[in-house]
């Protein structure tokens, strides 16, 4: 119950140890969400609409990254960035930049996955059109992508909610430095281990309001869509009377 109080009053006061911790971790996550979706959304685009042969072993194995433990890629992307690694001569390894790495690649598959079904949904309905004028895969990819901006906002918003609450990969390249690489799951696991309840219980808390915050703009923004496509249909249906 002391632990409790203790955290809350740290909540209360924005303790300095939290709010370290807390603007590192969004902006770690927010870092590799903003780089997997300038890749994913472009490549899970032209996945959808483009036919060529190995597609669907590529479908496979993209759908089957969905389920990638964080630390088995925390380990590659340590292999990786490691001075013997192909990467090595960055020097990224336990930064910032090696845990926006390893969260990049985490979050990667998600972005391209989830968008490759929502444009691939588009494709069926309004494919056939954009094709007989004339419109290459990667023109439909990119309008059809435009035309479900909605969905896939709320496949990035729920990509930065992957990234935020995994904490193998950041653990292994960023080494859980206190004050350089220490991220709210991090910092929860290590404190806990050490009985520094108080301080892992306020982190826990603000990690639980972050997803909670993510799952109500998920909500928010499709009963939007639902109330904007609603009364799209409305006016449609009462123009050509």
């Amino acid at each position: 119950m002391q632990d409790a109080l203790t955290a809350f009053r740290m909540i209360i006061d924005f303790d300095p140890a939290l709010r370290s911790i807390l603007w590192r971790s969004l902006g770690v996550s927010g870092s590799a969400t903003a780089i997997a979706s300038a890749i994913g959304l472009a490549l899970g685009a032209w996945i959808a609409v483009a036919r060529f042969r190995g597609r669907g072993a590529l479908l496979t194995l993209l759908n089957t990254s969905l389920a990638l433990p964080s630390v088995v890629v925390g380990l590659v992307a340590y292999l990786l960035l490691s001075r013997s690694g192909p990467l090595g001569f960055l020097g990224w390894l336990y930064s910032f930049k090696a845990m926006v790495f390893a969260q990049a690649v985490l979050v990667l598959p998600v972005v391209t996955a989830l968008t490759r079904q929502a444009v691939e949904d588009a494709e069926r309905s309004h494919g056939e059109q954009l094709r007989s004028l004339g419109a290459g895969p990667w023109m439909r990819g990119l309008l059809l992508a435009a035309d479900e901006r909605y969905a896939l906002l709320t496949v990035l918003i729920a990509s930065f909610g992957r990234a935020v609450s995994e904490v193998g990969a950041v653990m292994i390249v960023g080494g859980n430095i206190d004050g350089f690489t220490r991220v709210m799951t991090t910092a929860i696991a290590l404190e806990t281990s050490k009985g520094d309840l108080a301080l892992a219980l306020g982190l826990g808390a603000l990690l639980l309001a972050v997803v909670l915050a993510l799952n109500l703009l998920i909500a928010l923004l499709a009963r939007w869509r639902q109330s904007r496509d609603g009364a799209a249909a409305e006016v449609a249906r009462v123009l050509p009377a």
